[in-house]
């Protein structure tokens, strides 16, 4: 854990003496502050259960109102209904107010209870309309009357995947454009058609984590011709038109931010690997969590010395928008960008982006950096302890209640105040909850110095439609936009006075509100394209983009040669669908801007010239007036990267293969040359395989298998891959499978078979996964029982112990454990001969399960012995186990990393597995976990206390001692 520092010349020097010091200091008694927050700032409880419960998101209205989602009816399938808070008729949404003004909340009451409603992720209130995100729905609840009650309900838009699941679809926002945006995990498919029709398709290879999240499917074509993979940031029109994807390829980003500038920022969590991250969002672009059409996972994917975090975003692929802030382990959820001064101008400009995991709210100054964003500058703004907890696990328990302090959301309010919601349990998210009571907290945080109040906005004068349209909450703002909007020319004066605002977000709405102001207000727009702050004229192209559609050429010819690369990245956005005879020379002007380094500005280029690479690659190499492929400039050979033409294949392979290149530069042409699909640039892969040349032939032998089972696979049938990629072969045990159930066969012959199957590894998972596909009648399971339980595998004894051992009277109870005396020595002994398999000391061992050489850090004794002892308690997110039977006879336990027309498999021992879908019998998800329990690895209660005494130990090692 790294203790937060209370002070630091570092944050003085940049944003004065207050900024993240966290200095909230321990009473004289030594008690915590309620939380830590900077030293001129104060938290104080504004609500608290019971006025709601278990809250998962949360929003401001006009009136300064907190409106709360609730989850109490979380995951009934996994958490007993009997034994936790349930509401039988449907979850709620609440209103809270804090109605004399004294800082706390003092009513609350029920806006909708509505049995559609299975732990809502997200609303937004919007004028009359409360939008609630609950997969598979977008429900939109319209109180015509003011009476806090629904007057309709309507299904916005449906089908969208992750019904009761933390990856499904999270909240919406209305932007500074008008428009609503929201995102959904990757918990699909998502198949969702808005009101005219259009229709998204996004999936991936993800299926798993509830009961009703069985199925996805990867590589579909929504209705713009394009694949959407995993989970999408995407926009809709507010009438339900217009549906338009923004980003793709999260993992499960729990919330957008917009700025006013047109900006969308996220933090998306991890497979519980230490990735989690901050990123500002790309338009059109690739959050590079799944391959490019979802059939495959990063693990499948990984590329020999990547790390885990480079390969899990898929870093080093062409086509990937850059990764943001990687802070490591978490769970992140609610985030927004702070534009008030209401808590001091040192505070404007704030990303705030909650970590439930973490018990924080992480602040960061985004700098500008090439055509990107630097997150670099990362503290805890906000936290309920002193320390961070850099290697959480989710289901990690701590009985300190500081760390029960789980932020669900965070909010700004027409007051100006920070508000955040807390789930409030010692753990968080998958599909778990340990507090009964659903309690839940929302805390305020307000100058220490003075007094904030939410204004009484009157919106039925102009003045007051820009109060709505300058608060400081986001949605609010669209209420002023909206009426502003319908007021047309007579509006005009006013509006554009707040461009003489000192606060550049306030500019940045004027800006989108006059380019809908009619022709006046496009020519005000206009002249702000030559403004002196490149954000506003990012932000006057971006609604000129909007309003004037038709224009886009005449205003990107005139910004293709901008000062600023975030200016030129707009334009070069803009131009993905514009035909290259209409946009070359602008493109070519745009090529000439890329320094040869900028990752965003790279990946903007590559987003204009979807579909045009193939024409473009001449008009390129002329342009730049390219040479030999070994002597290119940094500019070009990042260009062919990002690109990978047909065409370039030649060239990619002379820069691969040429020793006097850095190797860095030859890997770099080899990937590039593996993401050519096409036989020429396979020829030339083999090619590089066959040179003597170690590093790069290795490497290239790496790719040939691995293309071989994807986009080479007609090319390279002739090429025979390394041994092993299909387990050994039992043809005759498909026969008797089919046998076992074959119902129309004797109930004799059908034991006779089973009992057969029964003897050998490959049959015990033939029959197990017919028993669970219901298919093994209760007297062959009676009858085959025993043998099963014979396994001598002790990962295939522990599966088959779960189906077929009915009798199970060992006991291990933690609160047992935790009282004997403990061996660490002899716990490194026992941890060595049974845990290495799947996971990691230092390098030592493998990465099936989590590395375990800080779990110090992140559980406690109680916490480690809990996930010993009863590890099918919860399976994370993408590690639910398959049996995967052959045509061939074999049969495969472990991890599914890829699915379609190529299956990629890892079994219990880290063996990957590569085979064709045409070759596969049955592929059956198991509702269980790969790691097995101390019985069955043999363990008493006394090993188990040793091995938690042995990863208790800050400097542990696996080496043998002599």
């Amino acid at each position: 854990m790294h203790t937060l520092r209370r002070t630091g010349p570092y944050f003085l020097l940049l944003f004065g003496m207050f900024l993240f010091s966290c200095q909230e200091k321990r009473d004289s008694s030594g008690q915590e502050p309620l939380l830590y927050v900077p030293d001129d700032l104060e938290a104080t409880l504004w609500a608290e259960s019971p006025m709601f419960y278990n809250p998962t998101n949360i929003d401001v209205d006009i009136r300064g109102r907190i409106w709360v989602t609730e989850a109490v009816n979380y995951r009934d399938f996994n958490n007993d209904t009997s034994e936790h808070l349930n509401h039988p008729e449907g979850d709620r949404v609440m209103i809270l107010e804090d109605t004399d003004g004294d800082g706390k909340a003092d009513s609350s009451k029920v806006f909708v209870q509505d049995k559609d409603l299975v732990s809502p992720l997200g609303i937004a209130v919007i004028g009359k309309k409360v939008i609630v995100s609950c997969s598979p729905s977008v429900i939109v609840y319209t109180d015509e009357d003011g009476d806090d009650h629904p007057d309709k309900k309507e299904v916005f838009l449906t089908g969208f995947g992750g019904k009761d699941h933390d990856h499904g679809l999270h909240s919406g926002i209305a932007g500074p454009d008008g428009r609503w945006y929201f995102s959904a995990g990757n918990a699909g498919p998502h198949i969702v058609t808005d009101k005219s029709g259009w229709t998204l398709r996004a999936g991936s290879v993800y299926a798993g984590g509830t009961p009703y999240n069985k199925e996805n499917k990867p590589a579909m074509k929504s209705d713009d011709g394009r694949i959407w993979t995993g989970g999408v940031l995407f926009s809709v029109n507010p009438d339900g038109t217009g549906l338009k994807v923004i980003a793709h390829n999260f993992r499960n980003s729990y919330e957008t931010a917009a700025d006013s500038y047109g900006n969308f920022w996220q933090n998306d969590n991890d497979d519980e690997v230490e990735s989690c991250r901050t990123s500002w969002v790309m338009e059109g672009g690739s959050a590079g969590y799944f391959s490019k059409t979802g059939i495959r996972t990063w693990r499948a994917d990984r590329r020999p010395g990547q790390s885990i975090q480079t390969a899990h975003w898929h870093q080093e692929d062409p086509g990937v928008m850059p990764v943001g802030d990687v802070y490591g382990a978490g769970a992140p959820t609610g985030i927004v960008v702070n534009e008030s001064d209401a808590l001091g101008k040192t505070y404007r400009g704030l990303l705030l982006s909650a970590d439930a995991g973490r018990n924080t709210i992480f602040g960061y100054r985004p700098r500008p950096s090439g055509a990107g964003y630097d997150l670099s500058d990362r503290t805890p703004f906000i936290a309920s302890t002193d320390t961070d907890d850099v290697h959480y696990r989710w289901n990690a328990m701590d009985e300190r209640k500081s760390k029960w302090f789980r932020p669900s959301d965070v909010a700004v309010g027409t007051d100006g105040a920070i508000y955040v919601a807390d789930w409030y349990d010692p753990i968080v998210g998958g599909h778990q909850m340990v507090d009964k009571k659903g309690y839940g907290r929302i805390y305020r945080i307000v100058p220490k110095d003075g007094k904030l109040k939410s204004p009484v906005i009157d919106l039925g004068s102009i003045q007051g439609q820009i109060q709505a349209l300058l608060s400081p909450a986001i949605n609010v703002r669209n209420q002023g936009f909206v009426l502003l909007k319908a007021g047309g020319d007579k509006v005009l004066p006013d509006v554009k006075k707040i461009l003489s605002s000192d606060n550049p977000y306030h500019r940045a709405r004027a800006v989108w509100l006059l380019s809908q102001l009619g022709s006046a207000g496009i020519g005000e727009t206009e002249k702000l394209l030559q403004d002196a702050n490149a954000d506003i004229r990012v932000t006057a192209f971006r609604a000129l983009r909007q309003a004037q559609p038709a224009q886009l050429l005449r205003y990107a010819k005139q910004l293709s040669g901008d000062k600023s690369p975030a200016v030129r990245r707009e334009v070069a956005i803009a131009l993905r669908d514009v035909p290259l005879d209409q946009c070359q020379d602008i493109l070519l002007s745009l090529a000439d801007g890329f320094d040869g380094k900028d990752p965003a500005y790279l990946n903007a280029l590559g987003i204009a010239l979807q579909g045009k690479e193939a024409a473009f690659y001449p008009l390129l190499l002329s342009h730049l007036h390219a040479g030999a492929p070994e002597s290119w400039s940094p500019r070009l050979s990042g260009l062919v990267w990002e690109l990978h033409p047909d065409a370039a294949a030649q060239a990619l392979q002379s820069r691969a293969t040429d020793k006097q290149l850095p190797e860095k530069d030859r890997k770099r042409a080899l990937t590039a040359l593996a993401f050519i699909p096409d036989r020429e640039a396979a020829d030339d892969m083999r090619t590089i395989a066959g040179d003597k040349d170690g590093r790069i032939a290795g490497l290239a032998q790496w790719w040939l298998k691995f293309r071989k089972t994807n986009d080479w696979q007609a090319y390279l049938k002739d090429w025979k891959s390394p041994p092993g990629d299909l387990p050994e072969a039992h043809p005759e045990m498909l026969k008797l499978r089919r046998q076992v159930a074959d119902t129309a066969l004797p109930m004799k012959v059908r034991m006779a078979v089973a009992n057969q199957l029964a003897l050998s590894p490959d049959g015990r998972l033939h029959l197990v996964a017919l028993m669970d596909g219901k298919q093994l009648p209760d007297a062959v399971i009676e009858q085959i029982g025993p043998k099963m339980l014979k396994a001598d595998d002790r990962n295939i004894h522990a599966l088959m112990d779960r189906y077929f051992n009915t009798s199970d009277t060992a006991s291990y109870t933690v609160e047992a454990i935790d009282k004997l005396s403990a061996d660490a020595g002899k716990g490194k002994l026992l941890f060595m001969s049974n845990c290495l398999v799947c996971h990691k000391i230092g390098t030592t061992g493998n990465e099936i399960g989590p590395d375990l050489t800080t779990i110090q850090t992140r559980y406690d004794k109680s916490g480690i012995l809990e996930s010993i002892v009863h590890p099918d308690a919860a399976v994370a997110f993408g590690s639910e186990p398959y049996i995967i039977t052959l045509k061939n006879g074999a049969a495969l336990y472990g991890l599914l990393l890829s699915d379609g027309p190529v299956v990629t498999a890892m079994d219990t021992y880290g063996k990957q597995y590569i085979m064709e879908s045409a070759q596969i019998e049955s592929k059956r998800r198991l509702n269980t976990t790969i790691m097995p329990s101390p019985r069955h690895m043999s363990l008493s209660q006394n090993d188990v206390a040793n091995i938690a005494a042995f990863l208790l130990q800050n400097n542990k090692d696996v080496t043998v001692n002599k």
